[in-house]
Parts: structure tokens; C-alpha cells; sequence
């Protein structure tokens, strides 16, 4: 049965998208890199769940989610930016394939595009916690530089090489255009370890696509799907 839930806080991280704070329901547990699905306990809006990542720590007292709102879509994610503190909604889970798979393999390549940024984002915070970061790469595609999620916090982060591609326009310090098979070899110079990719379907499949085409193991693969 899915937990009734209180939102705690909501803050913008972009122009369009927020960090959203929910009270933790007793006994939930997740991974780094798992999802659950959020439905709002509102007249229409009940059965319209929809699953988003934990950004939170599974220690943390309270539950983090980094959503991006479609308002084009009509939807649950634009709802849910309407929502002020005290709102409540259900939460159920944890799910989800994309986990940290450790560093034996090699620290690990992370691809993203959009909102797929949010599974890496509780997963590279614990490496970073931990001092387990070094060598770690972060490709993050974005339309434009002003749809870059947390890009402080990659930056910060010590021992992370974070690099930023934008497909609309052009942007000091910033890769333009799409990150596709070249890019990937020209930046990636170890294909022998493990890759995790999130975001929509055609930059999942391409980068999947390319990886192997380079060399990568589809075993090192790591996706939400599992594939």
C-alpha cells in the first residue's frame, strides 16, 4: 500500500525545475538511485502517479525529490509545482534498476540528459560523501545552459570530471551539439568499465548504441531498464 506523505518544502533549482521535501513515511527504505511513485492526494489526481527519483540519502530524516515540470504535458509534474507546504500525496516504492555498481570494474562513466540527471544525483552525493569519487566521469546534455541541473554541485565536487553539452545554442566552456559516438571517444579514453546512462528513450538508445560500438561490455551497461 502506498504511504500518505506531507510536502515539507519546495524550492526552485532551475527556471523549471524544483527540489521538493516530503515528510519520510516510517519504515521506507531505498537505495541510492531508486524511485518511487508520487501520486497527489488531490480530486482528480489520485490515481495519476507518476514515478520520480530519491535525491535524498536513505539515512536522511526526510524524503528529496528534483522534479522538472512539462506544463505542456498537462500533468502530474505541473501539479505538483502548484503545490504549497502541507500539501499531501502517496508515496510507494522504492524501485528501480539504476544503482551504484561499484568501482571494481573502474570509477565509472555517468550519462545524462535532462531530468535523467536525478537517479546520479543521490549516487554521485554518497561517492562524494564517502571520498570515493576519484576518476569518476559525469556527461550531462542539456538544451540550453540555463537547463543545467545542480551544475554547482557537479563542479564542486572533488575528484568528479563534469563535462556539459548543450544542443540549442551555444555556450562558453560547454560542448555544443549532441553527444554522440565521436564525442563519446574523444572524451572517454577506458571503455572497459561500467556505464550508467538515464533520460529520455532516443539518448538512452544512442548512447547505448555508441558505447558498444566503442567497446563497452553490454554487462557494464547499467540503464533503467537493465538492459
Amino acid at each position: 500500500m502506498p504511504d500518505k506523505s506531507t510536502l515539507k518544502a519546495k524550492s526552485a533549482v532551475t527556471h523549471d525545475t524544483n527540489r521538493y521535501v516530503f515528510s519520510r513515511p516510517e519504515g521506507m527504505q531505498f537505495e541510492p538511485g531508486q524511485a518511487a511513485e508520487i501520486a497527489i492526494l488531490k480530486d482528480g489526481w489520485k490515481d495519476e502517479g507518476r514515478p520520480f527519483t530519491f535525491v535524498s540519502m536513505p539515512s536522511d530524516a526526510d524524503l528529496e525529490f528534483v522534479i522538472k515540470t512539462y506544463p505542456e504535458h498537462d500533468g502530474v509534474t505541473e501539479q505538483l509545482a502548484q503545490l504549497e507546504p502541507g500539501a499531501e500525496v502517496t508515496i510507494d516504492g522504492p524501485f528501480g534498476a539504476i544503482q551504484d555498481q561499484g568501482q571494481e570494474r573502474g570509477p565509472g562513466v555517468f550519462l545524462a540528459a535532462g531530468a535523467g540527471i536525478t537517479p546520479f544525483i543521490p549516487i554521485l552525493k554518497k561517492r562524494d560523501r564517502d571520498g570515493k569519487m576519484d576518476g569518476t566521469t559525469l556527461i550531462y546534455s542539456n538544451k540550453a545552459e540555463k537547463d543545467i541541473i545542480l551544475r554547482d554541485q557537479w563542479e564542486a565536487m572533488q575528484g568528479l570530471r563534469a563535462i556539459f553539452a548543450v544542443t540549442d545554442e551555444k555556450a562558453d566552456g560547454l560542448h555544443f551539439g549532441r553527444v554522440d559516438k565521436a564525442f563519446l571517444a574523444k572524451e572517454i579514453s577506458n571503455f572497459d568499465q561500467k556505464f550508467y546512462l538515464c533520460g529520455p528513450g532516443g539518448f538512452v538508445d544512442a548512447m547505448r548504441d555508441a558505447l558498444k560500438a566503442l567497446g563497452a561490455k553490454q554487462d557494464d551497461i547499467v540503464t533503467e531498464d537493465g538492459w
